[in-house]
């Protein structure tokens, strides 16, 4: 059991702070690899997800990437921090949380691209003219900033 069910054990649904990492990766055609994800269904995101206890920022990026996409990325560039009472969220089980996202990007990684079908129904590299119209907000936001910044 992870950091995040052992502490909604104590606190039940009640709002709590959680912090996470998404990494942007651009192949070598300049493409960004979304993931279509399960929850919200229908909704294209940024790989990554929640920090565990003890982890930098870094290494749970590196981490959430590596469990969704079996990709491996070594170096990570900052993006920017997204916080605010705009990153409020109730999770469709009623859990309440304000998401902190530390975001990076990068273009150095390696592997062979395997989806994780517990969190991903697909992944896919778009063309950033292209990107889905279903992108979960908060990372609509994030790709926004990149695209404007390259």
């Amino acid at each position: 059991m992870g950091y995040i069910e052992d502490l909604r054990k104590i606190i039940g649904k009640r709002p709590i702070i959680l912090v996470g990492s998404v990494v942007i990766l651009v192949n070598k055609k300049g493409e960004i690899l979304l993931q279509e994800r399960k929850y919200p269904k229908g909704y294209w995101g940024i790989p990554g997800g929640l920090m565990e206890l003890g982890e930098s920022t870094e290494e749970t990026a590196k981490r959430e990437v590596f469990e969704e996409t079996n990709l491996i990325n070594d170096q990570l560039n900052f993006i920017n921090v997204y916080s605010g009472s705009e990153y409020f969220v109730t999770a469709q089980n009623g859990d309440e949380f304000y998401m902190v996202t530390i975001a990076y990007f990068t273009t150095d990684f390696h592997g062979e691209l395997k989806v994780d079908p517990t969190e991903s129904v697909s992944m896919q590299f778009f063309h950033p003219d292209q990107l889905p119209d279903q992108i979960v907000a908060s990372h609509k936001v994030i790709l926004n900033e990149y695209l404007d910044k390259r």
